[in-house]
């Protein structure tokens, strides 16, 4: 039997108690008989640049970042891929002897879940996005190359979606408003729910209209039971309600291949986190 030490990975995060990524990677490594270990670290925002600089000198190999520090994280990097550069937002840092690169791989995932695992037909359609922070940077530009008809950002705030919308015009049709005047001419055919209002007790900020009998909606969050998001949705008769529990493996699936070379089949490990959290 090896004594060798297994490679370490991991995900950092605040708050990071919810995260299924040790449980997915854990998955992966036996599946592909690759010895990791994968950890999540509860990191403040003001410790973030020394909790990475500490697990690289203590030999950590790679890292996923998750909420808040994605468009943080982005800043501390030595260079990064065109898809982080693109989405200005990074949820994978690679390693290289003195050189940390960012990536991000969360567009990849919610494309290949969409696509592949759910059927959903992504040409032509009509997208509304509820949110303008890092993990909608992350979607943007992966949706855009699909061709939709247009894509709404709605947020809170006008400002914040507006410069969302300015970066990501040259790429396709991109209009930002505040969520309560979000136009509602005709039924989108996605609706992406890019905030955590509702998982935080907020007024959930959705809009009615948005949403008819051929819309499928989409949560990047995910949980046990359905999210305030998924449960609305399901009541405004949506097509499809669905919990981001497919492209948080198949992005997750994305890092383990930038890492180790090889692609875990990712239907199984998919089928057991659905059921078992």
């Amino acid at each position: 039997m090896s004594n060798e030490q297994p490679d370490r990975y991991g995900v950092i995060g605040y708050p990071i108690s919810h995260s299924r990524s040790p449980i997915i990677h854990q998955l992966f490594a036996m599946q592909t008989n690759q010895p990791i270990r994968y950890d999540a670290f509860k990191v403040k925002p003001a410790e973030l640049e020394a909790a990475i600089s500490g697990f690289r000198r203590s030999g950590g190999q790679g890292l996923n970042v998750t909420t808040p520090h994605k468009t943080a994280v982005a800043k501390l990097v030595d260079s990064m891929t065109d898809r982080a550069q693109v989405a200005g937002a990074v949820n994978t840092l690679i390693f290289h002897e003195n050189k940390m690169q960012g990536d991000n791989t969360d567009g990849y995932g919610l494309i290949r879940d969409l696509e592949e695992n759910l059927d959903v037909q992504l040409a032509d359609a009509k997208i509304l996005i509820l949110g303008a922070g890092g993990a909608t940077g992350g979607i943007m530009n992966p949706l855009q190359e699909r061709d939709p008809r247009f894509i709404v950002l709605a947020n809170r705030t006008l400002p914040k979606a507006k410069a969302l919308a300015a970066h990501f015009g040259n790429f396709g049709e991109v209009t930002a408003c505040r969520f309560e005047n979000v136009p509602v001419d005709d039924d989108y055919d996605l609706v992406i729910n890019a905030t955590s209002a509702g998982l935080k007790g907020e007024a959930p900020p959705y809009p009615r209209e948005a949403v008819g009998s051929q819309t499928v909606c989409y949560d990047l969050s995910y949980a046990l039971s359905p999210t305030p998001f998924c449960r609305w949705a399901s009541e405004r008769g949506a097509r499809q309600s669905i919990m981001g529990w497919g492209m948080l493996v198949e992005q997750a699936a994305e890092s383990f291949r930038i890492w180790r070379g090889i692609r875990p089949d990712t239907k199984p490990v998919l089928d057991q986190v659905r059921t078992s959290g």
